[in-house]
């Protein structure tokens, strides 16, 4: 008897998009980690992507954007507001890196 589940069994699991909403079956599925890292599987608990949600997605790096939101988050605050502080906050962000680099 093998320790490890079937994958054929996991994979007949249906999962809903958190993109779209749409219910799909966890083998047309991708793993999305907010974090980035969805190699890291300790203790976490994955939400999905139906395939073509996921390929619609940036895939550029994003260390450091959930903190980045977090912090400029105000409850309350506009959508204009809250652009503003983004814009501001990668601007000083990317200014300092280009400063360390001289």
């Amino acid at each position: 008897m093998s320790m490890w589940r079937s994958r054929s069994s996991r994979d007949r699991k249906t999962v809903v998009c958190i993109a779209c909403g749409d219910s799909v079956l966890r083998s047309a599925a991708r793993e999305y980690d907010k974090e980035g890292n969805r190699w890291e599987r300790h203790g976490k608990r994955f939400e999905h992507l139906c395939k073509s949600c996921y390929r619609n997605l940036c895939h550029q790096p994003r260390a450091g954007l959930e903190a980045l939101l977090v912090d400029i988050e105000e409850h309350g605050v506009s959508n204009e507001e809250f652009l503003y502080r983004y814009y501001d906050a990668v601007k000083a962000q990317y200014e300092s890196a280009e400063e360390r680099e001289r």
